[in-house]
């Protein structure tokens, strides 16, 4: 279960930078609000986070919690804010999840 809730403060992690990708592209009201959403999503993602650190190592938990923000980010940075998605990019971003799912695999 807690690396179930380790994904989904991930998840909560790439909403909270999509938010303020939102907002730096609005304008008005709607950028308060993109920001509310920022606020929201980061505060479910660290209550989550501290969750699931009281019964796997902070290490992993850490890691694996920033590397599924980092790779949902630049996914979401490529398919919706148009970033470019080079060869490199990707390889790097690949090389990224291999080794996420290696600290999954050898962890307790």
């Amino acid at each position: 279960m807690n690396w179930i809730l380790l994904i989904i403060a991930g998840l909560f992690e790439v909403a909270f930078a999509a938010c303020l990708g939102k907002a730096k592209e609005s304008t008005g009201v709607e950028t308060t609000y993109w920001y509310i959403g920022f606020l929201v999503c980061l505060a479910i993602s660290m209550a989550l986070l501290v969750k699931v650190t009281q019964e796997l190592p902070i290490g992993t938990a850490y890691a694996v919690w920033t590397g599924i923000g980092a790779v949902g980010t630049v996914l979401i940075g490529i398919l919706v804010f148009k970033e470019p998605a080079a060869f490199w990019r990707l390889f790097f971003l690949t090389t990224l999840i291999v080794s996420i799912v290696g600290l999954k695999i050898v962890s307790h």
